[in-house]
C-alpha cells in the first residue's frame, strides 16, 4: 500500500491543487477545468493520478489554506481511475480519452519532454511517413544526441533531405510550431499509449510487417518451432501488400490518390497478379498505360526496395482506414479489419 502523504510542507503547487480538486467533487471542479487551458488541465491530471493517499489531516490544512471556513472529513486517493472519473464529469468524453491516453504515454511536462523519453527506432517509424520540413523542425526541438539517433535509423535518402533543410532553416513561426505538437499530441502520443496496452501479438504482427521478407521468414519459421500456436496467430493478425486485393473499386481509388506514382510502380513490381490487376483496373487508360512503361524502363528493382514501397502503402492503407476513409474487408463476408 502506498505510504499516505502527511508532511504538508513538501506538498508542490501541482499536489496542492490536484488534493483540492479531488476533494471538492466532481460539480466544483468541472467548473474549474472548464477555466482551465489544455496544457493546465494536463499537468493537473497527471498530479492527481499521481497522488496517492493524502492524510485527512492535510487536506483540512489545505481548505484553510484556500478559503477559511472549508475543511474535509476524509483522506483521498489519486489514482488514474478516479481522475478519469472526475474529468468525465467536467468534459466531454473524447477529450478525457485523449488526455487520460497521453498521461499513459511517455513522461514529461512540455511534448518536447514527451519525445525525449521516445525511443529511436519508435520516433522514426512515424516521422519517415511525414515531411522531410516537419521532421526538420522537430529534430530542432529535441537534444542534439536524441536527434542524431534518430537520423541514424531514419531511411538514408530522407535523412539527407531532413539534414539539408535543417541547414537552411530560419526562424519558425509560433503557429506552424504549435501547430506541429498539436499534430503529435493528437496522434502519436495518443497512438503510442494505445500501443502500449495493446495484445502482444498484435504488436508482434505490426513488427513483422515492417520486417523484409526474408528476415520475416527466417523468424517465422523459427516461431513455427517454439509456438507453432504463436506463430499462426501473428500470421492471422499481419497485414500485407497481398491483402490490399480485399479492397473494393472504391478503396483502390481512395488509396491511388494519396500514394506517390513512383512508389506504387516499384510495390506492384513485387505484387501478385491479383492486387497488380486491380490496381490497374481503377486507373485511367492513359494512367495505366504510362504506370505499365515505367515499371518496364525500370528493370530490375532490388527486393528491399520492393519491400520498403510496399510497406509504405500498406502504412498509407491503415491510415485511411483508421480514419474510415475505406475499409478493408476481412475473409468473412460479413466482418471488416479495424486498424
Amino acid at each position: 500500500m502506498a505510504k499516505i502523504k502527511d508532511d504538508y510542507r513538501n506538498f508542490t503547487g501541482a499536489q496542492k491543487a490536484a488534493t483540492f480538486m479531488l476533494a471538492v467533487g466532481e460539480k466544483h471542479s468541472g467548473a474549474l477545468f472548464e477555466r482551465m487551458d489544455d496544457e493546465e488541465i494536463r499537468e493537473l491530471s497527471h498530479a492527481m493520478a499521481a497522488l496517492g493517499s493524502i492524510n485527512a489531516n492535510i487536506v483540512e490544512r489545505l481548505f484553510v489554506e484556500f478559503a477559511d471556513q472549508l475543511s474535509s472529513a476524509g483522506g483521498l486517493v489519486g489514482s488514474f481511475s478516479s481522475t478519469e472519473r472526475l474529468l468525465m464529469g467536467a468534459l466531454p468524453e473524447e477529450r478525457v480519452t485523449q488526455i487520460m491516453e497521453e498521461m499513459r504515454g511517455p513522461a514529461g511536462r512540455t511534448m518536447w519532454d514527451k519525445l525525449a523519453n521516445v525511443n529511436e527506432q519508435v520516433l522514426a517509424n512515424y516521422l519517415k511517413n511525414e515531411y522531410p520540413q516537419t521532421v526538420a523542425v522537430i529534430l530542432t526541438k529535441i537534444k542534439a544526441d536524441h536527434a542524431a539517433r534518430v537520423l541514424g535509423v531514419l531511411p538514408e535518402n530522407f535523412s539527407m533531405e531532413v539534414i539539408m533543410r535543417m541547414l537552411r532553416m530560419e526562424a519558425v513561426q509560433k503557429d506552424i510550431l504549435d501547430h506541429i505538437e498539436r499534430t503529435l499530441r493528437t496522434e502519436f502520443m495518443t497512438n503510442l499509449a494505445r500501443t502500449a496496452r495493446r495484445d502482444s501479438h498484435e504488436m508482434m504482427a505490426d513488427i513483422f510487417n515492417s520486417l523484409d521478407r526474408t528476415t520475416e521468414t527466417r523468424f517465422m519459421t523459427s516461431l513455427e518451432e517454439r509456438n507453432r500456436e504463436s506463430a499462426e496467430r501473428i500470421k492471422g493478425l499481419m497485414f500485407t501488400f497481398d491483402d490490399l486485393a480485399r479492397l473494393d473499386n472504391t478503396g483502390v481509388q481512395v488509396l491511388l490518390r494519396q500514394v506517390e506514382k513512383d512508389q506504387l510502380g516499384i510495390a506492384l513490381k513485387g505484387a501478385s497478379d491479383e492486387v497488380r490487376e486491380l490496381f490497374f483496373a481503377n486507373m485511367s487508360e492513359r494512367a495505366g498505360k504510362m504506370m505499365k512503361e515505367d515499371m518496364e524502363a525500370m528493370g530490375a528493382v532490388r527486393l528491399k526496395d520492393v519491400d520498403e514501397a510496399q510497406a509504405a502503402i500498406v502504412g498509407v492503407a491503415k491510415a485511411l482506414a483508421d480514419s474510415g476513409e475505406l475499409i478493408i474487408a476481412s475473409d468473412s463476408e460479413d466482418d471488416e479489419l479495424i486498424y
